[in-house]
């Protein structure tokens, strides 16, 4: 099935450019995509860009970039934010992860992401140069 919509962008690793991508966000605000579930995945991405920067890159040279795609079907938003960072695995940190509603700090940006996207996953490419993290949500179309 082809995408109804999809754009894509390179920013450079600062949070800094997280203006930048929210605001290129914002031509997802219509039909299909109902604007809850646009807001949830607003919330998302800005989660996913902001851990790439803080965490994916730390430490890492400021000419790194990071490129996010978006495709809109009818049913759902798919959201890949693209890092060069070390390999690390999703599903084992959520694991190990307090809850949402913990008081223990650190992780809320992850468990934020689990609770909104239907499928939430962070892939080395088979190159091993880049990591995929990907975002989907699903959602009831328009009309």
């Amino acid at each position: 099935m082809q995408p109804r919509h999809q754009a894509s962008l390179q920013v450079s690793t600062d949070l800094d450019a997280l203006a930048q991508v929210l605001e290129w966000f914002d031509q997802f605000n219509n039909p299909p995509v109902p604007h809850q579930a646009w807001m949830q995945c607003q919330l998302a991405l800005a989660e996913g860009f902001t851990n790439a920067v803080r965490h994916a890159h730390q430490g890492r040279s400021s000419d790194l970039m990071i490129d996010v795609e978006v495709q809109v079907f009818e049913d759902r938003m798919e959201i890949r934010i693209w890092d060069q960072g070390d390999q690390f695995d999703l599903n084992h940190r959520l694991k190990s992860m307090p809850d949402l509603d913990s008081e223990e700090d650190g992780g809320r940006g992850l468990r934020l992401m689990e609770r909104i996207a239907d499928f939430l996953s962070y892939t080395r490419t088979s190159e091993g140069t880049q990591n995929c993290l990907l975002i989907v949500k699903k959602f009831l179309p328009l009309g």
